[in-house]
């Protein structure tokens, strides 16, 4: 167990695991579908109109595999630090990507959690559902992060 963790008081820790096990299960469930469709998931990319055309690829490779291994990181405990503070960052670089897009005028299919376009008889999810949803999930990283570092700190003095 992790000395972090051993700070914190018996309730304390069960709150770090259940806040970590849900960032985990976020991560599990955005990881899924693009991993197994990594050219729908370069073509969400592609629309947001960000990155260079050779970085698109790479990127729709990898940024699904961080999110499982940041996942497992969470559940496990191990690198836990780590891997919430790059849960938050992560969460934070989708959160004012969705505001940049929105800005510009861009409605993208956000990508985040499917890979299948948007039924085109459905009414579009509004970017500002998504920007809201974003911030959701980066304040819950970042509360975590905080209730680890504040708890820590309190148990040792």
């Amino acid at each position: 167990m992790h000395r972090l963790h051993q700070l914190m008081p018996v309730p304390a820790r069960a709150a770090d695991f259940v806040l970590r096990f849900a960032l985990a299960l976020v991560l599990f469930y955005a990881s899924a579908d693009k991993l197994l469709h990594p050219q729908d998931f370069a073509a969400i990319v592609t629309g947001y109109h960000v990155l260079p055309e050779a970085l698109v690829n790479p990127v729709a490779i990898w940024l699904p595999w961080l999110e499982l291994l940041l996942g497992l990181s969470l559940v496990s405990g191990y690198w836990s630090e780590g891997a919430v503070t790059l849960t938050a960052g992560l969460f934070a670089v989708f959160w004012v990507l969705m505001i940049v897009s929105a800005a510009r005028g861009i409605d993208v299919n956000c990508g985040c959690f499917s890979t299948k376009p948007a039924d085109p008889s459905a009414e579009p999810t509004p970017m500002l559902f998504y920007i809201g949803r974003d911030a959701m999930l980066l304040g819950l990283a970042l509360f975590t992060a905080w209730v680890r570092l504040t708890v820590a700190a309190e148990g040792a003095k």
